[in-house]
């Protein structure tokens, strides 16, 4: 896929298939692109109705065009592409970008025509990007394949590239970005991906040197382990992957589902797993602009120290709010900075940070300079603010002392500039300096710098577990009987399971009989619990299936003749197995653990507080399965509640490794029983100071297709094993 790609974005030839000379329309605009924009390659015009073409030939058909071209434009009717793309193949032209419309976005007519497009495409050797898709722009070598107006304006290069599943949407935030002046190397619009992914096409135009960030839209996503490679692809070239998806909440997916035809991902997985493997989300295109700005012209600082400088208190105090908001710190100075900075500060002004250098620096212009350098050389310091206001008459000033402040200081930091001149904004911009007209969007943009700083620490992390992770998968998918049977799975099986890998379960038998169970509390030794044995109910509490804290022999006989008895009377219909006894645990949290495999991106790991509360506050969180001890450690502090682990009101500190261990131990198993295992829920995991033990477990059995599983775990172990 790699090669089709690079051809398609760099061809050396291209053909327009249902060229116009008539300008205006859509088959006509690519070549009035190509022609204005300086194409340096071939082109070749194709429609019988026409000789020529502004100077060019124009070919009756794609048999008779003098070469086969690199890349072919497609710009005709739904129905005629599929014979076109045929031709296309036996020509020897292996790449198309489709305009054509009416095909999967529009209901199951239009499916069926695009699943025959892709059984034809792949038949004869065709990559398609598209259907339904304005095509995309090369800006490096002039390369415009596309009807788009964005087109109609500068498109200079520059080194952001921008690949999105809306073409209309897109095109609006391609233009956004232009106003910034940051610039597209790439402009891509996907459409229904028939042929070639949002992934495949993003993972060839990051590899260009001339690409420093890597910026995209989705409205669903179809290949999950794809756009993971992608993001650890991104991280080891150190280029920022700034994502919006929308879909976030039931009508939002619902909306995209019937603008693309995609998958709707649940949100709080897609958002997790993006986290998980360093990639940066903006709520909307706005904040993907403000992202884009501090990303493109910012290096990521080693720490979350904010220095602020302004010439309002008030407006320090309002980003020192949003600082703590946001996660950043805003340090006391070290007792030097302080001393430096009270050598040039006025006695009316504040040498505390944030750092007020009041208005006067108009006068003396070393009072700002001085200050912020002073500033910014404080240990504590990461990244910095400057934030001023209006100063129309004194752009020339302002440029010239922001330039020499960057000049001197190794740290990164933006201008917070609120009223600023054009002539102001679009001079700093061109010196690489980031400006905002905000302060809590300058607050929020150094938030971002340190935000992906502290993802590529996290990622060389990740990095040195994740061959061993890989290699201990493939350890346990060789000890795996292929043999199972679909279903809830019985709870001593399940129990086995999870044993065998290293997941800490209290012990159970099954008793079929009141002397059964007995014997089993006997052989426990202390106080159990019985639990209704039954793959129809999974909900024991429900039908008051549970009996705790049982210590003598006839209480267990009567607990086992009273679950039966209730199990008949309320759920007569449910086949049942007998009685599970289990050894009585207890713990100072209670956890829910559970494992679901995901259409998108397979097995999904999921952590919350257990009880009620998972359902009332709904702090969970979630990663993609496998992953070692670091990802894991970071998945408990990544729940709101995280400080419940560190003791709270005299309850004990909970050792936070053995529940790491438990975490990433289940996730190994999971990744190697994908295709079996549709999901697990254990709940509750009770901690103790002894560690965690999961007492109620559900395991659910749902077999994939052999043929399917072979592509997934391919998938897998690219995306797993880079």
């Amino acid at each position: 896929m790699t090669d089709y790609v690079q051809r398609l974005l760099s061809p050396r030839s291209i053909a327009i298939i249902g060229a116009s000379p008539q300008f205006a329309k859509v088959n006509g605009r690519p070549l009035k692109y190509l022609l204005e924009k300086g194409y340096g390659g071939r082109i070749y015009p194709v429609n019988p109705k026409y000789g020529e073409i502004s100077g060019l030939t124009c070919y009756p058909d794609i048999g008779s065009l003098p070469e086969p071209a690199d890349l072919a434009i497609v710009a005709l009717p739904a129905q005629a592409v599929g014979d076109c793309i045929e031709q296309l193949g036996q020509r020897g032209i292996s790449t198309a970008v489709v305009f054509s419309s009416g095909f999967g976005e529009i209901g199951s007519e239009g499916k069926e025509l695009e699943a025959s497009l892709q059984a034809r495409a792949k038949k004869v050797g065709v990559a398609i990007c598209g259907p339904n898709c304005l095509g995309f722009i090369n800006a490096f070598d002039h390369v415009y394949a596309t009807f788009s107006q964005y087109a109609d304006g500068e498109t200079g290069s520059g080194p952001v590239a921008f690949v999105t599943q809306s073409g209309a949407f897109g095109t609006a935030i391609a233009a956004l970005i232009r106003q910034r002046g940051l610039g597209l190397g790439y402009f891509i619009n996907t459409g229904n991906e028939t042929g070639i992914s949002f992934s495949d096409l993003m993972l060839s135009v990051i590899e260009d040197p001339r690409i420093k960030v890597a910026a995209g839209y989705l409205e669903g996503v179809r290949d999950g382990p794809g756009l993971v490679r992608l993001a650890q692809r991104c991280t080891e070239l150190g280029k920022p992957l700034v994502l919006t998806k929308v879909g976030r909440m039931a009508a939002g997916a619902k909306a995209a589902a019937s603008h693309t035809g995609s998958l709707a991902v649940e949100d709080d997985i897609f958002d997790a797993i993006m986290r998980q493997h360093g990639v940066l989300r903006a709520r909307n295109e706005e904040q993907m602009l403000d992202m884009l700005e501090v990303l493109c012209k910012l290096e990521a600082p080693y720490g979350n120290g904010l220095g602020v400088a302004t010439q309002s208190g008030g407006a320090g105090v309002m980003m020192a709010d949003r600082a703590e908001e946001v996660g950043l710190s805003v340090p006391t100075l070290a007792p030097a900075t302080q001393e430096a900075l009270a050598e040039v500060m006025p006695a009316f002004g504040a040498a505390a940070n944030p750092v007020d250098v009041t208005g006067q620096f108009v006068a003396n212009p070393d009072l700002l300079r001085e200050s912020v350098v002073r500033l910014f050389a404080d240990p504590g310091i990461h990244i910095g603010i400057v934030w001023l206001q209006l100063m129309t008459a004194h752009v020339d000033l302002l440029v010239r002392i922001f330039i020499e402040i960057r000049d001197r200081t190794e740290k990164p930091f933006i201008v917070c500039w609120v009223a600023a001149p054009q002539e102001a904004i679009q001079r700093l911009r061109e010196e690489g300096i980031a400006v905002f007209g905000a302060g809590e969007r300058a607050v929020d943009a150094a938030a971002v710098s340190v935000r992906y700083g502290q993802l590529l620490e996290h990622a060389a992390r990740q990095k040195r577990e994740r061959q061993s992770i890989t290699m201990a998968v493939e350890r346990v998918r060789e000890t795996l009987d292929p043999g199972y049977r679909d279903g809830i799975q019985p709870t001593v099986a399940a129990t086995g399971l999870l044993q065998a890998a290293a997941v800490p379960m209290a012990p159970v038998a099954l008793a079929t009989t009141p002397d059964e169970a007995v014997a089993a509390w006997r052989r426990f030794g202390q106080s159990v619990v019985l639990k209704i044995e039954s793959p129809d109910i999974t909900h024991k509490t429900e039908i008051d299936g549970v009996i705790l804290k049982l210590d003598d022999e006839q209480s267990v006989r009567d607990g086992f003749s009273s679950l039966m008895k209730r199990a008949a009377t309320r759920r007569p219909d449910a086949q049942l197995s007998g009685v599970i006894v289990q050894l009585m645990s207890s713990g100072d949290l209670e956890l829910v653990i559970g494992v679901k495999r995901d259409p998108a991106f397979g097995m999904v790991v999921m952590m919350g507080l257990g009880g009620v509360l998972v359902e009332v506050l709904k702090d969970v969180v979630f990663r993609q399965a496998p992953f070692g001890q670091v990802e894991a450690m970071h998945m408990i502090d990544s729940l709101r509640a995280h400080a419940l682990f560190e003791g709270v009101r005299g309850r004990p500190v909970i050792d936070k490794t053995t529940i790491a261990n438990l975490l990433s131990n289940i996730s190994v198993w999971a990744a190697a029983m994908e295709p079996w295992l549709e999901e697990l829920d254990l709940n509750p995991v009770l901690v103790s100071k002894t560690g965690p033990v999961a007492v109620d477990c559900v395991m659910l059995f749902k077999a994939l297709p052999s043929h399917a599983w072979s592509e997934v775990w391919q998938q897998k172990r690219l995306a797993v094993g880079r």
